[in-house]
């Protein structure tokens, strides 16, 4: 489905930001993308959607293929075209437009009106609440809401790959647990997830596979199961230590420092 391979990316001809991370999203997977801010995480998700030119930014090495098609030197457009839609950091709805406005934006690249009429009623069945508040103004959603909007905006180009930055950021622990579920439902409905996230634990719970980032580059990756039994993942990401899950204080975890063992 995606393959990231060895990519490099540069900001402004000086900063390195990415040294080399390669990574792969196979069909019908859920992959978790961990890591902590500045780990270059958001950079990644430029590089693979198209969006690097508009930060100054630029791929130097390496190669990103979607379905067997190198897309790296695509833009934007063309590649939410080609099925990969994603949901930025911060939701972005249009505020002052309505919420079935909002969604209808989502389906500009899709000129089949069979196929976009399709899209909107999954949508509405999958987000019933947005269905009730078709005609509100978007932005007096909670911000939940405006989650599940920005979501189904980006479902409604019918993505094969449906790419997500930090949807659980700035929520509360129940609007969590309802995006994990939206997640796993449009998982099970046939379409790959990239999940970039800090909150491990949310994000490992449904993934199939998961990376963790330090400095531009994969530190770790494999099952989840393996990743949330790590001493290291659970010290830095959950905060917890020894075989009794004890919660630590931030004090006591700063001395983590990313342990160098890790980028050995």
């Amino acid at each position: 489905m995606l393959e990231v391979a060895n990519l490099e990316v540069v900001y402004n001809d000086v900063v390195l930001v990415l040294r080399g991370l390669s990574l792969e999203v196979r069909d019908g997977q859920i992959v978790a993308l961990l890591g902590a801010n500045g780990a270059g995480k958001t950079t990644t998700l430029r590089a693979i959607t198209g969006l690097l030119d508009v930060h100054e930014g630029d791929i130097t090495k390496g190669s990103v293929t979607h379905n067997g098609d190198e897309i790296h030197h695509k833009d934007a457009s063309q590649i939410v075209k080609g099925g990969i839609a994603q949901v930025m950091e911060g939701r972005r709805v249009f505020a002052e437009m309505s919420v079935e406005d909002n969604l209808r934006t989502g389906a500009t690249t899709n000129k089949d009106s069979g196929n976009v009429k399709e899209s909107h009623d999954r949508v509405m069945e999958m987000f019933p609440l947005l269905a009730d508040r078709r005609r509100e103004t978007a932005g007096y959603l909670s911000g939940g809401e405006q989650q599940m909007l920005a979501i189904g905006r980006a479902m409604m180009a019918s993505p094969s790959l449906l790419i997500l930055d930090e949807p659980s950021l700035g929520l509360a622990p129940m609007l969590v647990a309802q995006i994990r579920d939206i997640i796993v439902d449009i998982n099970n409905s046939g379409t790959s997830v990239l999940l970039i996230e800090q909150n491990a634990n949310m994000a490992l719970s449904i993934a199939n596979y998961g990376y963790i980032m330090e400095t531009g580059k994969v530190v770790m990756d494999g099952d989840p199961t393996k990743l949330l039994s790590d001493e290291d993942v659970r010290e830095f990401y959950l905060g917890l230590h020894g075989e009794g899950g004890e919660r630590k204080s931030f004090g006591d975890v700063k001395h983590y420092k990313r342990r160098k063992r890790w980028l050995s």
